[in-house]
């Protein structure tokens, strides 16, 4: 097939394994995402995300969790226009499958990046075919988030120690939204998850406190101020993504843009309890670590707890 007559992904394919080929992207690097291609080509993201399921089945391309579809490495070989396409027939799709590859796209490109139409496409498989499985995005959002929150450790005997048990639980959630950052952004806890594996989780916290001399509303505040300690760090992984992919600065690039502002709100005097905390590090510097945060966030409440629950003995 002419260069000229391929279907739009195939051109795009194309001209990204030309980049790779010719050395302008190095194995690591960041290609394209489905949203830069979409922007870039000016085609629909399920255009875009067969092109990086094209790339990705010729093996030049793979999906690397929190940074988004990178190179895999060098080719071996001279590629024609024409990727090795190897669609699944209709007949292997399943449910699972369909929620497996929607969590691997929102696992590396962010839950922004996800479509039904691009499920399919990177299925390969007809465009309406996941709504026989799956009602809606929103269904299918519900659906990963039960998928990985079924992946916490259910230990077979929960801890005796009420402190032991939540410190389990808290720390099993935290791994979760570690591992697919995209979990803190699919709800308010104003509008809680009504979800099997959710429950299992709010289960363990709450069997933690139970007997204990807390009322049934104190119990349940309990559970949802842990609850919110996780999500409230994690929603800070999948917005650092974001600002990222917005600027096109790191974490670190970012901060120093902004030394000059700093500088002249440390040196004014007006806020002098500030000032002299940056100085103190300034030799060392601050880094901020989430997961330092989370551990120093859980002790204190536990602390707290603890002087509600047996006058501050765990």
């Amino acid at each position: 097939m002419a260069a000229h007559t391929a279907p739009p992904y195939l051109r795009i394919a194309a001209e990204i394994r030309r980049r790779i080929t010719d050395g302008e992207l190095a194995p690591g690097d960041r290609v394209p995402s489905t949203r830069q291609i979409a922007k870039e080509w000016g085609v629909a993201s399920a255009t875009a995300t067969k092109v990086l399921t094209a790339l990705r089945q010729e093996g030049l391309v793979r999906a690397q969790e929190r940074v988004g579809t990178v190179v895999a490495g060098p080719s071996r070989r001279a590629v024609p226009d024409r990727p090795r396409v190897a669609p699944a027939p209709e007949r292997e799709l399943t449910r699972d499958r369909i929620v497996r590859t929607a969590i691997e796209i929102a696992d590396a490109e962010g839950l922004a990046a996800l479509s039904m139409r691009g499920v399919a496409a990177r299925l390969g498989a007809a465009t309406m075919s996941p709504y026989r499985y799956v009602n809606s995005k929103d269904d299918l959002v519900l659906l990963m988030a039960d998928a990985v929150l079924g992946r916490m450790p259910r230990p077979s005997e929960a801890p005796a120690s009420w402190r032991a048990r939540l410190e389990l639980g808290a720390r099993s959630l935290w791994a979760v939204h570690r591992a697919h950052p995209w979990l803190a952004q699919i709800g308010p806890l104003t509008r809680p998850l009504v979800l099997p594996n959710l429950m299992t989780y709010s289960e363990l916290m709450l069997s933690a406190l139970d007997g204990r001399g807390l009322d049934p509303t104190t119990m349940l505040d309990v559970n949802i101020l842990l609850y919110s300690h996780v999500q409230g760090l994690a929603v800070q992984l999948e917005w650092e993504v974001q600002a990222q992919g917005a600027t096109g600065l790191s974490e670190e690039e970012w901060l120093d843009s902004q030394t000059s502002a700093l500088a002249a709100l440390t040196s004014s005097g007006d806020y002098p309890t500030f000032g002299r905390i940056i100085a103190s590090v300034s030799e060392t510097g601050y880094d901020l670590h989430l997961d330092e945060l989370f551990e120093m966030g859980l002790t204190s409440m536990l602390d707290g707890l603890s002087a509600l629950i047996d006058g501050g003995h765990g």
